[in-house]
């Protein structure tokens, strides 16, 4: 897409962009490609022009600058690889789909740092939400805050019945507040009311009531995520391509070019606000308890 050439690149993105990436698995052919870096695993699938990008950021693929980093080099090389249609969103570990944004990323560094690692995210979201792939969430673990985002970013999402895989935009509790793009993103899946409610409140959706509001699209067995993933994909993938992109366009530029309009803005916003005395404090308090338990 013309919005897609138009985004600064992180500078992160650029300094990674070089040695490690883009390893040919062995006996892959064109259109048949893995390549692997350190927390991103993307793999062709059985089906003919679709790669699965698996997330393996352990313990819990908290979306870190070298994380976001690795995800929107892994998307350009998938984007600019014409033999690739559809991509799979899923989890090298699962049980956890992604605990969302990395919260030591945003607590007791500088500005500077702060303002680089929310333009990372705003980068993966951009090219998640205007991807011309068909892209498929194959959600095999708990989904909140970021990891719920990426999902929504997704043509289609596919969640394990597991009553411990919840999904959803909680940053309230942590004393957050969702940015506007990411409130849009959320209204355009489930509507305004039930989103107004979803994010004043910090809920978290179990499979059930997260397949009864719209933010999956089915819920299916475990060990079914997957296959159920690609079946999907090639109904989708069915689709006239070009028709299908342009369809997909109309439905998201809007949304896509508040952010872009506003980018700086957002991105100051952001410094200043997680830069409070009261949100630091908060953000303390939240990854000692974090501590805690892992003691």
């Amino acid at each position: 897409m013309a919005l897609a050439a138009a985004r600064r690149v992180p500078a992160s993105v650029l300094l990674l962009a070089g040695p490690g990436l883009g390893r040919t698995a062995a006996g892959g052919g064109v259109g048949a490609r893995s390549f692997a870096n350190h927390r991103v695993l993307v793999e062709s699938a059985a089906a003919s022009g679709v790669a699965v990008m698996k997330f393996k950021n352990p313990p819990v693929n908290s979306l870190s600058l070298e994380l976001l980093t690795e995800l929107v080099i892994s998307l350009e090389k998938l984007e600019n690889d014409k033999s690739f249609r559809g991509l799979i969103l899923t989890s090298d570990r699962p049980g956890i789909f992604s605990a969302g944004l990395d919260l030591r990323e945003m607590y007791g560094r500088n500005p500077a740092h702060y303002a680089e690692y929310w333009r990372a995210v705003q980068e993966l979201w951009l090219r998640l939400y205007l991807s011309n792939m068909v892209v498929i969430s194959a959600i095999n673990g708990a989904s909140p805050a970021g990891g719920c985002l990426m999902a929504l970013c997704s043509d289609y999402r596919v969640l394990a019945d597991n009553p411990k895989y919840n999904i959803g935009l909680n940053e309230t509790l942590l004393g957050i507040v969702a940015p506007f793009w990411f409130k849009d993103t959320l209204v355009n899946t489930i509507g305004h009311r039930t989103a107004e409610q979803a994010l004043q409140l910090g809920l978290l959706f179990p499979p059930a009531d997260a397949l009864q509001v719209g933010m999956v699209d089915q819920v299916v067995p475990e060990d079914q995520v997957q296959s159920k993933a690609l079946s999907v994909m090639a109904q989708w993938l069915a689709i006239p391509e070009h028709a299908r992109q342009l369809t997909k366009n109309m439905m998201r530029k809007a949304t896509a070019d508040l952010l872009i309009k506003q980018r700086e803005a957002d991105i100051q916003n952001f410094v200043s606000f997680i830069s409070k005395d009261s949100i630091q404090k908060s953000l303390h308090i939240y990854l000692e308890k974090l501590k805690q338990k892992k003691g």
